[in-house]
């Protein structure tokens, strides 16, 4: 059980990765594309709603000139397992045409959103497209997934925190912590 907003939360199992963790490994990807993107101004498109936290953090520790875009797609609504259905709920505003690409996703399982926004942007002609995912479950992808820039390979357990939710709580937790699932797990 983990403690948050000053009180034990029982539906907390415990904290996978801590504030700090998430602080360094942020900065060290905004590295990494601070160097692979020298002379660039790459446009970050963020998957909304969780990707949000990870995003602003993210773009705080690149070192270029940056512009934001949004998407937000549906796989989950309010369960904990993924439908396998991925739909469209909001489209970017900016035009990729001939733009440098990221893809700033918060975590990724089956791969299945992150297939459906790559197939998408891809006939939108970008000069490239590049994934940075903070989070990947291990095992769980039904597709082979090229993610050039990722944070941390995580059991399959369904996480909460730093941008991630569950029925639309505990997004604002400052670390990833295990959920226990409506199973008892």
């Amino acid at each position: 059980m983990v403690e948050v907003f000053g009180e034990p939360d029982a539906n907390l199992r415990e904290v996978l990765i801590s504030q700090v963790d998430l602080t360094e490994k942020v900065g060290q990807l905004g590295d990494q594309i601070t160097r692979d993107y020298q002379g660039k101004s790459p446009l970050l498109v963020a998957v909304l709603k969780g990707a949000y936290p990870f995003l602003a953090d993210l773009a705080r520790c690149i070192d270029l000139p940056v512009e934001i875009d949004f998407m937000a797609v549906a796989s989950y609504g309010s369960a904990t397992k993924t439908s396998g259905v991925v739909r469209l709920v909001k489209d970017l505003e900016i035009d990729i045409s001939n733009r440098d690409v990221i893809i700033v996703e918060d975590i990724v399982d089956s791969g299945l959103t992150l297939s459906f926004l790559q197939k998408n942007l891809m006939t939108r002609a970008p000069r490239s497209i590049e994934v940075c995912a903070l989070l990947i479950k291990q095992g769980l992808q039904k597709t082979k997934l090229d993610i050039r820039y990722s944070g941390f390979t995580i059991p399959p357990d369904f996480v909460v925190g730093y941008g991630l939710d569950v029925d639309q709580k505990y997004r604002n937790l400052p670390m990833v912590c295990t959920y226990k699932s409506a199973t008892g797990n």
